[in-house]
């Protein structure tokens, strides 16, 4: 099946959105869709304005910018080419809501472009090659000019099948969605459980009762400079796991079948894997420094991602995840060193410190493995779903796979 080829800028408009996250007195205050509410939703709705960032724009960029149900929304600049390219649809009309900068704006001709099969083919390896072919610059940050986009070659087939299309991966993203709700409130409850026995050390005593709350005796530690529960001690991670990097660059990775982390949010591919295993992985430079992931399975790193393992008792890595998480995030997101480009080095991980008891960190694994296991297996399951979601495009495009939705039947 010949699929005819359209240039983006002849069936749509690109527009570069350069509203930056200021509140200023003379301008309109706003609501604002950034960077990453770009990066990590399918689509942007309703519900979601109450978590937009507050600003102010001109009623020029108002005009320009605000968000019209059918629209697309890119991410245009990053520091990696990996993170440009990342699109989202507007699903609804907004009154208030603006797209912010290193952000692109894409508004489909009606008559010729669907703004649903838009966002699903730029989510395909077909979109994310181009992009990756012709960003501009190197090293520090890549970009997509006005022009990259409008030349970008969009498959056209008929409107009523891009409409068809749409609806089908609406429907997948739908259930992703659904995943990583359940996923967020799986970790809200983790982080719950983990502040209360580790922060505020109100783990259970011997009657079941919260330890600090129940006046449970506090004695001053000098390395970690406050108070912990009597018998605890403090260890470091280096006491626990092993650390290690990657020995390659992002741009030197080969698409294949294994992750590649880099410091970016989300992972890449490699042709090769350099550990199989279970890891907790941590961003060491840019602007997701000091980020806190975890994997399990055949993976490769970056030379600046740092991966955890655990030296022994394999089984204690959800409290180790969240020992990262809860404790060195906070203190090193951002970087400890460094003014241009933000960093940490091994010793800044190695070296880490907080309060431990065996016991009570064996008893939180028993309760919290539940939780942990589970956000691994949905998070599997949302890459399942983004595989299948990827592969589908082309063969629904081409022909070889029929689409039995129909419009009015919705």
């Amino acid at each position: 099946m010949n699929i005819n080829r359209s240039k983006l800028g002849e069936i749509a408009t690109v527009e570069i959105s350069g509203v930056d996250k200021k509140i200023k007195d003379a301008e309109i205050p706003v609501k604002l869709c950034n960077f990453v509410d770009v990066y990590y939703n399918w689509a942007i709705t309703s519900d979601m304005e109450k978590k937009f960032m507050e600003a102010t724009a001109r009623t020029n960029e108002i005009e320009r910018f605000k968000l019209k149900r059918g629209q697309v929304a890119l991410t245009k600049d990053s520091e990696t080419r990996f993170d440009i390219g990342i699109a989202t649809y507007i699903a609804d009309d907004f009154d208030n809501v603006i797209l912010g900068y290193h952000n692109a704006l894409i508004t489909p001709n009606p008559e010729k472009l669907s703004g649903k099969y838009l966002n699903a083919l730029l989510h395909t390896d077909y979109a994310r090659t181009y992009f990756a072919n012709n960003a501009s610059g190197s090293g520090q940050r890549y970009a997509l000019s006005v022009d990259a986009l409008n030349n970008f070659p969009v498959p056209l087939i008929p409107l009523a099948e891009q409409e068809r299309i749409g609806y089908i991966f609406s429907s997948i993203d739908q259930k992703i969605a659904l995943n990583r709700a359940i996923n967020d409130n799986l970790e809200a409850m983790a982080k719950q459980l983990y502040d209360y026995w580790f922060i505020q050390f109100d783990f259970p005593n011997e009657e079941g009762k919260p330890y600090k709350s129940s006046g449970g005796k506090m004695v001053w530690n000098d390395k970690l400079k406050r108070e912990v529960p009597e018998g605890w001690s403090h260890k470091d991670i280096k006491s626990f796991m092993r650390i290690f990097t990657g020995k390659k660059d992002v741009s030197k990775a080969i698409p294949g079948p294994y992750k590649f982390f880099s410091c970016a949010p989300e992972p890449i591919t490699s042709d090769e894997y350099i550990y199989d295993g279970a890891a907790v992985l941590v961003s060491g430079n840019g602007s997701y420094t000091g980020r806190v992931n975890f994997y399990r399975g055949k993976m490769d790193l970056y030379q600046r991602t740092y991966a955890c393992v655990v030296k022994e008792d394999e089984s204690t890595i959800p409290y180790f995840y969240y020992t990262l998480r809860y404790l060195f995030q906070p203190i090193f997101s951002g970087g400890k060193h460094g003014s241009s480009i933000p960093y940490i080095v091994l010793g800044d991980l190695a070296d880490f410190m907080f309060a431990y008891n065996t016991d009570v960190v064996k008893l939180f694994v028993e309760n919290i493995s539940a939780i942990f296991n589970k956000r691994i297996v949905l998070q599997q399951e949302i890459e399942n779903l983004i595989k299948q979601r990827d592969e589908l495009l082309p063969l629904l495009m081409n022909g070889q796979v029929s689409v039995n939705y129909h419009l009015s039947d919705n």
